[in-house]
């Protein structure tokens, strides 16, 4: 995975300009789940962070849901090359 979030839209947006579809939103919500994640290995008592995280888990989670609705091939694609959730 890209290491900073401008390489993160770079990678998946579709046009020059695209910073919101729905692959950049998830594939930057992937790289903040897993940033945060490695912030919580270190730091097992911030719930606020934890709280955070399971906003995020459940906001990529609705937006996978609409783009599998939307464009099943794209999502399929996007699912392999983040490396999230199992096929």
């Amino acid at each position: 995975m890209a290491s900073n979030a401008s390489e993160v839209i770079k990678k998946f947006q579709r046009g020059k300009n695209d910073t919101g579809s729905s692959e950049v939103q998830i594939a930057s919500l992937t790289k903040r789940i897993g940033d945060l994640t490695e912030h919580l290995k270190s730091h097992r008592k911030d719930e606020h962070s934890r709280y955070g995280l399971l906003m995020m888990v459940s906001q990529r989670r609705r937006l996978l849901k609409y783009f599998k609705r939307v464009n099943l091939d794209r999502y399929t694609s996007l699912i392999q090359e983040l490396g999230i959730r199992g096929q």
